[in-house]
């Protein structure tokens, strides 16, 4: 158990309704009355997000999320599939619970899984990727206007806008927040 005052964003708390991160905190001193605390939770199963209100200094049960690196091996029909570095386990995702994150995944990429009481929960990506380009239709030669960019398919089937001299083959960095082009990286 924690008391909302000690809460923090980023922290998960195991509430009757599931298991939830709080992504804002805000503590409240109106003029008369006591105090209280506002969150906005983010359910790590739905990911629907609920506002919540608690007394100043309530106890609320806290989860204990367990955040390991997990090797990337492949994907087949049961999903995709990953393998602790360190006790050689492997654990099969279903396309669902790997989301978005499958377009930024490649193969041998290292990634974290958050683990809930064994079972994962979520993919935690690094801030960019590094992708190898696998389409890329040339660059016209009359099309060198400053800052032009064409579409380029990347290994894992995701499509984003890049520079002109990008070819196929080129190993691309990638932002996985925005799904942008960052750099070329060879």
């Amino acid at each position: 158990m924690i008391s909302t005052n000690d809460v923090k964003p980023g922290m998960s708390l195991n509430l009757p309704e599931g298991l939830f991160q709080v992504v804002d905190y805000q503590h409240v001193k109106p003029g008369k009355g006591k105090a209280f605390v506002r969150m906005k939770l983010k359910n790590q199963i739905t990911g629907a997000v609920i506002d919540r209100t608690f007394r100043a200094g309530e106890n609320v049960p806290k989860a204990v999320i367990d955040r390991r690196d997990f090797q990337y091996l492949f994907r087949d029909d049961m999903g995709f599939t990953f393998m602790d570095g360190e006790t050689y386990e492997q654990i099969a995702l279903s396309e669902d619970a790997v989301g978005e994150a499958a377009l930024y995944i490649a193969d041998g990429m290292t990634v974290r899984l958050s683990m809930y009481e064994d079972k994962p929960i979520g993919i935690e990506l690094g801030a960019a990727v590094e992708l190898e380009v696998t389409h890329a239709e040339p660059g016209v030669k009359g099309d060198r206007v400053s800052g032009a960019t064409k579409p380029v398919t990347l290994s894992t089937g995701l499509i984003v806008q890049a520079p002109l001299f990008v070819d196929v083959g080129d190993v691309l960095k990638v932002d996985t927040r925005t799904g942008n082009y960052i750099t070329r990286v060879s």
